[in-house]
């Protein structure tokens, strides 16, 4: 029998386990940490009864996702009666709903506009996502629509702004962009957001019950049904002791692959794994809210995700210094409410609060108070309901998880090189150089999401080599 060792039990990792064991490879996982999931952790965090994700946290991509849809894994998604909102100065906010039509009314003057660009990448965001998921150096499988997306999201965000002339609608798309942690003036910033949009459009931003483990727990139950391992508290440091395998698919960064492969990967490769480039930081905070966040605006009290950071143009500052190092007063935070959509993660009228800012890669300040001062400047009075909280630093989070170099929990700089060539110019980006080994982390593509379509991908390019 065929046999495969995968390192690393992250969504991609277990996600390629899983296509590899469907076709019949017995498949061992190994995880360094005690429990699987890398990014998709959960547990109480902040006290008994209250749970909390450790990093990813909201999954557009995920509900979505070819891979998950097709296994019919059973993972329960859970959906707040608001998806996003983009709260302002003087209790105004930018609002999106599943419905293109109530978030397009909700828009104002700005509604029409807002339909003519994400009304074709909704309605046909199905066939778009079958080429978005792939390598960029594929042939397309639906052209036209692939053409017409890529056009409009090669744009700089504030070119592509310019549709909107009120600065709800304007801040609504920025924010979503500065999910891709690069300047918002930077040729193609636009592609994350218009993507993000366009799912939440068709699918909703949705949370999985019971936490984010929720997906790697229901990978994992399937590979065991399958007939794979998984072994957690095994710290993979070389290939030299693996023992025999047919196949190596590492679920690692770039600089980790290298380490594990020493002399055995061509100097090419390894020359291109130095060279890969990691991005922006981010610092978390966690914490538990009585009787929930008093935000000034009534939709932002319903949205499952909520961004902060002000106006486009706001953000665009804040953003441009983080990626140059500086640690900007007003950072970008994201923030989640999951237990709007999915009251199972809260105690009593005790409500866990998840946030992350942008910060430079591998900065050590504290960034808890200005955090809680975004939150604090829509939200007066926040501050007084906080029971609980918990921090994790950038190295915290490259402590928690090998991937996240200098707090990068993107697993690499979404600059134009990357997302076209990431992690290195070659026709099977998953090929290591080495026979029989595979890189199947978010450092290839289509990139950071739990969508375990990196895995996906990577697997079906093992299984190409054994046909060989």
């Amino acid at each position: 029998m065929t046999t495969a060792i995968v390192v690393g039990s992250g969504p991609n990792g277990l996600a390629a386990a899983v296509v590899l064991a469907e076709q019949g490879v017995r498949v061992q996982v190994l995880e360094a940490a005690d429990t699987i999931g890398g990014g998709t952790r959960t547990s109480e965090l902040l006290g008994p009864g209250l749970l909390s994700d450790h990093c990813s946290a909201v999954h557009p991509m995920g509900v979505g996702s070819p891979l998950l849809t097709s296994l019919q894994l059973g993972i329960e998604w859970a959906y707040p009666e608001v998806d996003l909102a983009h709260p302002l100065d003087g209790g105004r906010a930018g609002v999106m709903v599943r419905s293109l039509d109530d978030t397009a009314a909700g828009l104002g003057a700005d509604g029409a506009a807002w339909k003519r660009l994400f009304g074709p990448i909704a309605r046909h965001f199905d066939e778009l996502n079958e080429d978005l998921l792939r390598p960029i150096l594929h042939v397309p499988k639906h052209p036209v629509h692939l053409a017409g997306f890529g056009l409009r999201s090669l744009a700089p965000v504030p070119l592509l702004a310019r549709r909107w002339k009120e600065e709800e609608a304007r801040a609504l798309f920025a924010g979503v962009a500065c999910h891709a942690l690069r300047p918002l003036e930077s040729v193609a910033s636009s592609a994350i957001g218009m993507a993000l949009i366009g799912a939440g459009h068709r699918y909703g931003w949705p949370v999985a019950k019971g936490g984010s483990r929720a997906i790697t727990d229901a990978l994992a139950a399937r590979l065991l049904d399958l007939g794979g391992s998984v072994e957690t508290g095994v710290n993979v440091l070389r290939r030299a002791d693996l023992g025999q395998h047919d196949l190596l698919l590492l679920d690692t960064s770039p600089s980790g692959a290298a380490a594990i492969l020493a002399d055995a990967l061509p100097s090419r490769v390894r020359r291109a794994y130095e060279r890969y480039r990691h991005g922006p930081g981010a610092f978390k905070v966690d914490f538990a809210v009585e009787g929930g966040i008093p935000w000034t605006n009534e939709a932002v009290r319903r949205a499952g995700t909520v961004h902060l950071g002000g106006t486009l143009e706001d953000l665009a500052i804040s953003e441009r210094e983080v990626v140059a190092g500086r640690m900007p007063e007003r950072p970008y935070v994201l923030l989640s409410q999951q237990y709007l959509a999915d009251p199972t993660r809260s105690r009593g009228d005790v409500h866990p609060v998840w946030a992350y800012a942008h910060v430079p890669r591998g900065w050590t300040g504290d960034a808890t108070q200005v955090l809680l001062d975004q939150v604090e400047r829509y939200a007066p009075g926040v501050r007084d309901r906080i029971l609980a909280t918990s921090t994790r630093t950038p190295q915290g989070f490259a402590d928690y998880n090998a991937n996240y170099v200098g707090g990068d929990v993107v697993t690499g700089a979404n600059d134009v090189r990357q997302v076209l060539l990431r992690p290195r110019l070659a026709l099977d980006p998953y090929s290591t150089g080495v026979p029989g080994v595979f890189l199947c982390s978010a450092a290839t593509p289509p990139g950071a999401g739990v969508h375990g379509m990196c895995g996906k991908n990577a697997a079906e390019s093992a299984l190409r080599h054994l046909r060989r």
